[in-house]
This record gives C-alpha cells, structure tokens and sequence, in this order.
C-alpha cells in the first residue's frame, strides 16, 4: 500500500496505538504530536516493526494556524501525499459551570476542534491538488451527541465537532473525500479517563476506585470501550468499503448512545 495516514495527536495513548494498526493494516504513518519525542518514539516503533520509511515523526501544534500549514508542507515534502486524516488530539478539563474557567473552556475549544477545522482544511488541500479521494476522520465523543455534567467545555467542542464534519463532507463531497466522526464511549483504561478519577468521584458522591463500575453499568454491553473497539470502526470507514458513507457520527458507545 502507499497510501499515507496522517495523524494528529499520534504521540501516545489512543492515538499511538492507532498509529501503529494503521502501519499494520499497511499504511505509511505521519506522526504529529504536540511532543516531538513522543512522536518520534512511535515512529521508531512502526519503523522498527515494518521497515524503515514507513513512519515518520513531526512536531505540530494543531492549535496554531502557522504550525500547521507548516506540518502539512512537511508531510507532503517527506511522503508525497496524503490519504487519511486522522484528528486524535483531544483535552478534557472536569468542572462544574460555577466553577469552570474561562481558560479550560478556551483550551477544549482549541484543542478539540479549531484544531480539527485547521488539520481538515490544510489537509484537505492535499487530496484536491491530487486527485485522492481522501478520509477525514475526527475522533469524537459520545458526549458530542448528549451533554455531560461537569464537561461544559468538552461537551460544547465535540458536539461543534459534529457540525464542522458535517459540514466538511458536504464542502468535499465534489471532491469524494469523506468525513466522519468516530463517538467513543468511555475509554476507561486511559489515561484521560484515569486522570478525572477524582473530580468524578466528587460528582457521583462515590470512591475514586468505584467510579469506572459505575460507567460500566451505564453500559447495555457491560464494558468500557477499548482502543481496539476504536481501530475496528476506523479501518472500515477508511476503507473504499465506505466509500458511500459520509458526514455521519458513528457510536462506538456499547449502545450507551444509540442515535
């Protein structure tokens, strides 16, 4: 394969592990992260796994206009083009409304989704110029589509999400390039999810150590979900499998969301 996945906050956690099931499913990975190192480490991983050239490591702030059209400039000088669009970076800040700062309202703002709208258009200009009918993929949330106590600020940018990759696809569709937003349950293991342990735990009235039981029984399927769960939905919308799906917010939720 010589297609080229790009993805946004690939440094670690969820988005390093879905770095390197692109790499296997056969792509060539471009790995930008907020942390060089970080970036860099996972593409030392994919390289030393499958070859050297098959990933390659940037720096990036997806928030900051002029970093990147310059991560775009770098991908297309290092790997010729671009196929996937990946946008896995993500911030959360817990706080009630009365409490919840201007600051941590700002940065879910930027991070969650000025960030996506930037990658999407930089991108996006790529495949036009090229004639590739792309995939824009955001990784969302189930709290895009139902509000979340205490989440003002993640909740307002993912359901933003939502609209902007509607939007996207309609502006694309001309083009064949499709968009979607993958809504993932709790990812409960993650370190995200592990560090708001305490403040949901105030919330619920529970112990730090009984709060992922309590979102697990939240769930018809009985779990939380798994990175794995998030690479499988990913693979197929990337696929020309679905080629005729586009603008949709998918539910990865175990049927806690179900529209």
């Amino acid at each position: 394969m010589d297609q080229v996945a790009v993805v946004i906050g690939g440094g670690q956690t969820l988005g390093a592990y879905l770095c390197e099931g692109l790499a296997e499913a056969g792509y060539r990975v471009a790995i930008a992260d907020l942390n060089i190192q970080n970036a860099r480490r996972v593409a030392d991983t994919i390289n030393s796994r499958y070859g050297e050239g098959r990933a390659a490591g940037f720096e990036a702030d997806a928030t900051k206009e002029a970093s990147v059209v310059a991560l775009a400039a770098a991908v297309d000088e290092t790997f010729g083009r671009s196929d996937l669009l990946l946008y896995s970076a993500g911030v959360a800040r817990a706080a009630p409304i009365t409490e919840f700062g201007l600051s941590d309202f700002d940065l879910s703002l930027q991070v969650n989704l000025v960030g996506y709208f930037l990658c999407a258009r930089e991108f996006s200009k790529l495949m036009i110029r090229d004639g590739i009918k792309g995939r824009i993929i955001q990784i969302n949330s189930k709290s895009g589509k139902v509000g979340s106590k205490h989440n003002s600020g993640y909740s307002a940018a993912k359901f933003g999400g939502v609209g902007l990759t509607q939007s996207l696809a309609l502006d694309l569709a001309e083009y064949g390039i499709t968009v979607h937003s993958l809504m993932l349950g709790n990812l409960l293991k993650s370190p995200m999810f592990q560090s708001l342990l305490p403040q949901y735990a105030e919330k619920l009235g529970i112990e730090p150590e009984e709060v992922e039981q309590h979102y697990i029984d939240k769930v018809p399927l009985k779990r939380g979900c798994d990175y794995q769960d998030v690479l499988n939905v990913l693979l197929f919308y990337a696929s020309d499998k679905a080629a005729y799906c586009t603008g949709q917010s998918v539910n990865i939720t175990g049927g806690q969301v179900m529209f």
